[in-house]
């Protein structure tokens, strides 16, 4: 199967599956009925993609619309669930984990990632000797914008 067709066909076929949920109110599959649950089909349709054709560029887009739809959905209907920024780097760092079996890029990055994740998810049971390190993620967490127009300018501008 060749790679946009079986992309499309996937897309369509989860899109149809989640407006026939819509149309018929199944009972307890009809409250997903929400965006997170499109950001879910997107990037299960990437991950089809990339492991179906052998394009594993696309395991990263792919993780990371799903994780999100998954964590969204989590937030909305369980009460234990973490709604931290930890979240989405913990996300975003498997995605990197996942391309990382396939092409051998990016498997630091990733490690990065969920250290920095369980760091910051855990950092509320920590001890209280240990303050200087909340104190920092929380200027981190109020300037990371600006941190990520740096970045991205540098990355833009470097030769």
């Amino acid at each position: 199967m060749k790679q946009p067709k079986s992309f499309l066909a996937i897309i369509l076929i989860g899109f149809g599956i989640y407006f026939l949920i819509q149309q018929y109110h199944i009972p307890f599959i009809s409250q997903f009925n929400t965006w997170p649950s499109i950001l879910v089909i997107i990037g299960t349709a990437f991950i089809f993609n990339a492991y179906g054709n052998r394009q594993y560029d696309n395991i990263v887009p792919g993780v990371i619309l799903f994780g999100l739809g998954i964590h969204f959905h989590a937030l909305n209907y369980s009460v234990n669930w973490i709604d931290h920024w930890g979240m989405y780097t913990l996300i975003i760092g498997m995605a990197f984990i996942l391309r990382a079996q396939k092409t051998n890029q990016g498997t630091v990055i990733g490690i990065i990632l969920i250290i920095l994740s369980f760091i910051a998810l855990t950092s509320f049971a920590m001890p209280s000797w240990f303050g200087w390190f909340d104190y920092m993620f929380n200027m981190i967490e109020q300037f990371w914008p600006i941190l990520l127009i740096i970045f991205g300018l540098i990355l833009l501008f470097k030769k």
